[in-house]
């Protein structure tokens, strides 16, 4: 039993069970907010600037936290950000009013910005060099597992409980709270900065031939590769969630079908992407990360097809089916991307990765706004085109971007081979002086 468990990786366990209950935690909290805001008698309008703030305020503090997260350790920030999160739905139990409802999701927003970047370091460093991509994938499947569910035991409490939203805030406390003690026993901490640079220094005394060689391998400029990764991130990102929390309107008002069917649609597509998500992880870590990453186009663009020409309860399923499997594909292939970026300069990992995750962000809260102007001014079939023609461009511009991050590293590893096949025979000379 002891032999099983030391082949766990409990360090990443401990991160995945993190994903799990915080998302369940949120998928608590996003189901009861709205209702909640419409009993404070908020309007529409405020409803749904109620429910952006918390993306919002994410983008705005992200850089930042990303910096805190390297300056003050990943496991520290990540901790931190739990509490928050943790803090934010125990406020919610007490809110009476809409300005406080304000200022609890610009707090949210907060821990979110803390916590994506921390998470995504943690994952790269402690997840393994050969699966991290399946590592990717298991953190986010769960997370999605978890968001289904939350919002599915959101509906059960709140009926339960004759809708008192305080006490389904206040279980949403208690399970976003769980991970702590899990998170601070097994997940790793690292070393401060300045151990770090004195053990760096003695490297360097201690082995000045490979000073040469260290230096070259982390001499790639991080800022160049990283805006046109953060720019492809928006675009995939934005083409993806074009149809998020339009999807109900489609299926319903489009294609004919019923709430029930609606939602059926999705368990089904949950249940899909709990196996997907693996699977395309495990294909990433073997080599085929590029072939991965392309599924994600390649579906935004089939089932917007199959949206068009298939407006029926069949057609439907297909469509988000795919569409779907697509973002279980993303997922894992663009988190090894990200590792492998950020490895350039560990030192900066979580706010390389806070640029990164930042395009995502951006592509969440444009995609839904392009979608909804190209249905409302040209209709639903010009709407689901461009989201086509946005695949397409997307494809592209990823497909030019993969193969300009291999060149410079095939340059690289030439230089060293050279570097080194100079200093063997000068090695050599030496020898054969004395």
């Amino acid at each position: 039993m002891q032999s099983k468990l030391r082949q766990i990786n409990l360090p990443l366990f401990a991160i995945v069970a993190e994903g799990f209950f915080s998302r369940l935690s949120f998928g608590l909290i996003s189901f009861a907010l709205p209702l909640y805001a419409t009993r404070l008698e908020l309007s529409l309008t405020e409803i749904g600037f109620l429910i952006a703030l918390n993306e919002a305020a994410a983008m705005g503090f992200k850089p930042i936290m990303g910096w805190v997260a390297d300056r003050f350790g990943l496991k520290r920030s990540f901790t931190a950000a739990i509490g928050i999160r943790s803090l934010v739905a125990l406020l919610l139990a007490f809110a009476t009013s809409g300005w406080q409802l304000y200022s609890i999701r610009v707090l949210h927003g907060m821990s979110k910005a803390l916590r994506d970047p921390s998470a995504s370091a943690l994952i790269a460093e402690q997840g393994g060099k050969k699966a991290i991509a399946s590592a990717f994938a298991w953190y986010h499947t769960a997370k999605m597992v978890a968001g289904s569910l939350g919002k599915a035991l959101a509906g059960i409490l709140l009926t339960l409980t004759a809708s008192n939203f305080s006490l389904v805030f206040a279980f949403s406390f208690l399970i976003s709270v769980l991970p702590l003690y899990t998170v601070a026993r097994y997940v790793r901490g690292e070393e401060s900065p300045q151990t770090e640079t004195n053990k760096t220094s003695k490297v360097a005394e201690a082995a000045p031939s490979n000073q040469e060689e260290q230096l070259s391998t982390h001499a790639t400029p991080n800022t160049p590769i990283l805006l046109p990764f953060t720019i492809l991130n928006f675009l995939i990102s934005g083409t993806a969630e074009m149809l998020k929390g339009l999807f109900p309107i489609i299926a319903t008002k489009y294609a004919g079908l019923n709430e029930a069917q609606t939602g059926l649609i999705y368990t089904v597509s949950t249940l899909v992407v709990m196996f997907s998500g693996p699977l395309f992880g495990w294909l990433s870590d073997r080599g085929y990360r590029k072939l991965v990453l392309m599924i994600r186009s390649v579906a935004n663009t089939i089932s917007s097809i199959i949206y068009i020409f298939a407006p029926n309860l069949a057609g439907i399923t297909i469509g988000k089916l795919i569409d779907d499997t697509g973002k279980a594909a993303f997922r894992p292939a663009w988190g090894s991307l990200m590792a492998h970026i950020s490895s350039f300069d560990k030192k900066r990992r979580a706010q390389t990765m806070s640029w990164m995750i930042l395009g995502e962000d951006a592509g969440t809260v444009a995609g839904p706004i392009f979608a909804g102007f190209l249905w409302s001014t040209w209709g639903l079939p010009v709407m689901l085109g461009g989201r086509v023609l946005l695949a397409v461009v997307t494809e592209v511009y990823a497909t030019f971007l993969t193969k300009s991050l291999d060149k410079p590293s095939r340059g690289r590893r030439t230089r060293l081979h050279r570097r080194s096949l100079i200093r063997r025979v000068s090695r050599w000379f030496r020898r054969k002086r004395v």
